[in-house]
């Protein structure tokens, strides 16, 4: 999540624009929404992701693939094609998706399909690949001015949704853990700091509920947390108010990972400590 790129164009004769791609989280960004979230694909069937102009104008998108890998910091990072494992590299050529660009007018749904391409060469396994929802910026008209003094540069936010599609071939299994639970602090306040560690052929994802044992009640729920096959341990740093790092400081705690409602919910994996 969280990312941000760059792009500068300056336009000679005294104009500037500063275009910005925002990396947002996966449900909305700007004025589009993407449902659902995250694609998972593990047979010969297809699917589709709807896209929804919330805007009050007409806005075209443009849908790409792109190869991202997680950091044990929970960060996913651009990858080259030159620089891609052959791994990412058969995702890209899994996946196809129709159509690449649209143009939707305000509050007019879209829908993205997606399918497969023959795997029977690939070897068992989880293939991934990001697909990016990107704003076209509407052409402006370049004024020409004279002197340093009349630059002007302009900031034109053009928001992104990534989301992942996740292939999976044969029978796959993973397994996660809980460690080195402990209270800290950042910027924006208290958070509760864990190891969350992987093992299998596929990735995990789900949602941290810490709660007081006997109690039924989560007092901290943190949702959409991946654990992807690149990586074996991710840092994760779930964020708390004041009122709750009072209320389980010193406390014996449990800290639960949990599979999404839709998957059944079931637990990945739990850990019962006394948070210092």
């Amino acid at each position: 999540m969280d990312m941000l790129r760059k792009f500068l164009t300056i336009a000679c004769g005294g104009f500037a624009t500063i275009s910005l791609l925002v990396a947002a989280p996966a449900q909305a960004a700007g004025d589009l929404l993407v449902a659902p979230t995250r694609v998972i694909l593990d047979g010969k069937r297809g699917t589709q992701v709807i896209l929804n102009n919330t805007g009050a104008e007409e806005t075209t998108y443009r849908i790409s693939l792109e190869i991202k890998r997680m950091t044990e910091a929970g960060v996913l990072e651009d990858v080259e094609l030159e620089a891609a494992n052959d791994n990412e590299k058969a995702a890209l050529s899994l996946v196809r998706y129709a159509p690449r660009r649209v143009t939707l007018p305000p509050n007019q749904p879209q829908s993205i399909r997606i399918g497969l391409n023959p795997s029977d060469a690939l070897p068992d396994g989880e293939y991934r690949v990001h697909m990016l929802f990107r704003a076209v910026p509407k052409a402006r008209p370049v004024t020409e001015q004279t002197g340093a003094k009349d630059v002007k540069i302009e900031l034109i936010p053009l928001y992104g949704i990534a989301i992942p599609v996740i292939i999976r071939k044969g029978q796959l299994n993973a397994t996660a853990a809980i460690a080195n639970a402990r209270l800290g602090r950042d910027e924006d306040g208290p958070v509760l700091l864990l190891d969350a560690m992987r093992n299998g052929s596929r990735s995990v994802y789900g949602e941290f509920r810490v709660s007081k044992p006997g109690q039924a009640k989560p007092l901290v729920v943190q949702k959409g947390i991946a654990i992807y096959p690149e990586i074996e341990r991710r840092k994760v740093e779930l964020q708390l108010s004041d009122e709750e790092a009072a209320a389980i400081r010193g406390s014996e705690v449990v800290i639960a990972y949990h599979d999404t409602p839709e998957n059944g919910g079931g637990m990945i994996s739990e850990l019962r400590t006394v948070l210092r």
